[in-house]
């Protein structure tokens, strides 16, 4: 990675810390929301070897037109057009119910471009540890276990995108599953 491309990188963490800054995760004790974009990175480029920036940014800011004010054409302006394009594959419509978004997730997961695949294997990966780890205080046994289903399924959609966070998937799933079941 040369100067350029960690340049973009800082400047797309740094425009997610701002749009995120007021933003909690859920769980008992909610850490900042910024911490989940940093987590992604961190298994995409640890875990899975990732070094294309422009997917890198893209989980960095995954979430910032979801979840906050911003708008494509801004993530665009700043990022590019690859990037936006990611950004938007992993964008739910927050206008539809939860469970049709829930299906539509697993029913365009294997059409999504390989750089929108990655950002949402990491995305499952770290919602998962989220939800067996801590838990939001009112998400009993059976909605951690029907988020754990829901996510195979919509990885299911995207084998083949990379083996090790793949694996690393399936051993939190497993893991997560056998911990439910006790």
């Amino acid at each position: 990675m040369n100067i350029s491309d960690l340049n973009k990188l800082t400047k797309a963490l740094e425009f997610a810390a701002d749009k995120h800054k007021f933003q909690k995760r859920k769980g008992e004790t909610p850490p900042p929301y910024i911490n989940h974009p940093i987590q992604l990175l961190h298994l995409l480029t640890d875990v899975g070897q990732v070094e294309d920036v422009d997917v890198l940014c893209a989980a960095v800011l995954h979430d910032t037109v979801e979840d906050t004010a911003t708008q494509p054409s801004e993530i665009e302006r700043l990022f590019g057009k690859r990037v936006c394009q990611i950004v938007m594959e992993c964008t739910d419509d927050k206008c539809l119910p939860s469970m049709v978004r829930k299906r539509l997730q697993v029913t365009h997961a294997a059409e999504k471009s390989h750089g929108a695949k990655l950002v949402k294997l990491a995305d499952k990966i770290c919602n998962i540890r989220d939800i067996l780890d801590a838990p939001p205080a009112h998400w009993n046994k059976e909605r951690r276990m029907a988020y754990l289903n829901w996510s195979d399924e919509v990885v299911t959609q995207v084998k083949g995108t990379n083996e090790a966070l793949e694996e690393l998937f399936y051993t939190h799933l497993q893991n997560g599953k056998a911990a439910l079941d006790s």
